[in-house]
């Protein structure tokens, strides 16, 4: 069981890791032309960008159907993944970008500073201008207090 917590929480942090610099490196570089649909103003609900959700989903799902006759590291780690896929979508379709309106804007000072750094992140809609690449990865400087 001890096992099975550890695969799933490494699966969890290759995503955030992985994605950190996907986001920085391949979606602000080479692959702009999918994911400035992103950052640009849409009136459908589904974008380009959202690519990227399918092919990461398909790496958790063929990890989970590999390992799941053992319920080895490969089900473990594909299992993490996709709890980061829920979260991912939790925070950031749902409560930063509102594509479904579930929430309000977040009180929590944790939600409430990846809400700020995302917001940050689209401040710009050029490729090279951008900040904050991480969903969890977040500078501090977004945690800190608003003055009243």
């Amino acid at each position: 069981m001890i096992e099975a917590i550890g695969f799933t929480i490494l699966g969890f942090l290759l995503m955030e890791l992985s994605g950190w610099f996907i986001h920085k490196y391949l979606m602000h570089g080479p692959l702009w032309m999918i994911h400035k649909t992103h950052h640009q103003p849409s009136n459908s609900f589904f974008e380009l960008n959202d690519l990227f959700s399918l092919l990461f989903g398909s790496i958790a799902v063929v990890l989970i159907l590999l390992g799941l006759e053992n319920l080895d590291y490969r089900f473990w780690i594909g299992m993490g993944i996709s709890l980061y896929g829920v979260l991912y979508f939790v925070l950031h379709d749902v409560l930063v970008h509102r594509r479904l309106k579930w929430f309000e804007r977040p009180k929590n000072s944790f939600l409430l500073g990846i809400f700020r750094a995302h917001q940050a992140h689209h401040r710009t809609n050029k490729k090279d201008d951008a900040i904050s690449f991480g969903l969890f990865i977040v500078p501090k400087e977004f945690f800190k207090k608003e003055e009243k």
